[in-house]
């Protein structure tokens, strides 16, 4: 169903781009004075967080497709000069660092220690600073936790807790076997990084991005019914990127039958990406065997159902977490007066239409007061378009049932190893 996705490299090291493997060993190793027991603290020091900030760009290096979230972990030492004094920042060390790169690979801790351990590295006595809460339970291979346990780190500085009660609790996990633990440091920052995979762990849902190509008045199609092509090709790009990042891109049938769409995600030169996400029709009505659709890209999944709920039921079953809704005004308004989308990707034009088909389907409101709120990021200017990236306020679906509405409140899925 799903591209398997490689989990990244691991380096050594503090600067450069990482190798395959380690090939050296680093520039030091942890002082006699790192091994020993440190004492609880509430709070990070400044060179932990300049680690939390590494931790976060390596993390990025990992897909942003795919059930797992991206998560980086950096292993310090304290060097001999300092004593085992944490404040003393000059004498503190990164011994190895590690990144997760998709399903099937080493987690980001376990990457850092395979790191250390080829190099010879001793990480008894080390801390271990994670932009993810280690995970406690065994999916494809054990407990990250554990792991640093098993590895004598003493001490574990981690940035956004995990929300999912299967896989949380590595954090009490280490805390009852005297390792000290830091939460909370540079969570803003962690939380923005796993925008999109925190929702989707902690409510058993797909995240679902809308995406709509329009122009200033509102269209996403003239009279005629052409809109090819609306953006400019410096958005076009972007939203091609944006494919790229997801899971599951989903349509109706009434647009795969106007457009006849590929769905595929294609790099800048025009050839496919090398992640392709999944190509989903909603609808009752056949896609025909010419369809583009049948040609190259990711695989195709028809859902014979309008209920937005059922769409997202199933896509999770697939271990879809990320879903880009790309279908027609129908499909967007079935979504959003069900509650189920959680930010809009809206690219605008400089164009007026004054007719044609409208983004968005009848919402069933009446009033101002029942409008779908929206909270807006910065815009994006791609070419002579503007990118337009808002979070969808909570409100009431409307006209859903309890158990529409409860598609969101199921225990999220855990991280898979």
């Amino acid at each position: 169903m799903q591209t398997t996705q490689s989990r990244g490299p691991v380096v050594l090291g503090t600067t450069g781009a990482p190798p395959p493997r380690a090939t050296a060993a680093p520039t030091a190793t942890v002082s006699a004075a790192a091994n020993a027991t440190v004492s609880a603290t509430t709070t990070a020091t400044a060179r932990e967080r300049a680690a939390m900030a590494r931790a976060l760009e390596l993390a990025r290096r990992g897909p942003a497709h795919g059930p797992n979230p991206r998560v980086g972990c950096v292993l310090l030492g304290t060097g001999p000069a300092a004593g085992g004094d944490r404040a003393d920042l000059t004498d503190v060390t990164t011994l190895a660092e590690g990144w997760h790169a998709g399903v099937g690979t080493p987690h980001a801790e376990v990457a850092a220690l395979q790191a250390a351990r080829a190099a010879g590295v001793d990480v008894r006595g080390a801390t271990a600073v994670v932009t993810l809460e280690p995970c406690n339970h065994t999916g494809r291979t054990g407990p990250c936790a554990q792991a640093l346990l098993d590895a004598g780190v003493s001490r574990v500085v981690v940035a956004v807790q995990d929300p999912n009660p299967v896989a949380a609790g590595g954090a009490q996990h280490l805390r009852a076997h005297g390792v000290d633990v830091v939460t909370g440091v540079e969570e803003d920052a962690g939380r923005e990084l796993l925008r999109r995979w925190l929702p989707a762990a902690s409510r058993g849902r797909p995240f679902v991005t809308l995406k709509i190509a329009t122009t200033l008045d509102g269209r996403v199609a003239a009279a005629d019914g052409s809109s090819r092509w609306i953006t400019s090709p410096v958005a076009r790009r972007h939203a091609h990127n944006l494919r790229a990042e997801s899971d599951a891109i989903v349509v109706g049938t009434g647009t795969v039958a106007a457009d006849d769409p590929s769905l595929t995600a294609r790099t800048a030169d025009g050839e496919l990406a090398q992640h392709q996400p999944l190509r989903v029709v909603v609808g009752h009505r056949p896609v025909q065997p010419g369809a583009r659709l049948h040609g190259p890209g990711g695989d195709l999944v028809h859902l014979a159902t309008h209920d937005p709920a059922e769409v997202l039921a199933a896509l999770e079953a697939r271990e879809v977490r990320h879903v880009l809704l790309e279908g027609g005004p129908t499909l967007a308004a079935a979504f959003l007066r069900a509650g189920l989308v959680d930010e809009v990707y809206a690219y605008v034009a400089p164009v007026l239409l004054g007719g044609g088909r409208t983004a968005i389907g009848d919402l069933g409101i009446t009033g101002i007061a029942d409008a779908v709120r929206l909270v807006p990021r910065e815009p994006v200017p791609l070419g002579p378009d503007v990118l337009v990236v808002a979070a969808v306020q909570e409100r009431a679906a409307a006209g859903a049932d309890s158990d529409q509405t409860g598609a969101g409140t199921a225990p999220g899925p855990q991280r898979e190893h």
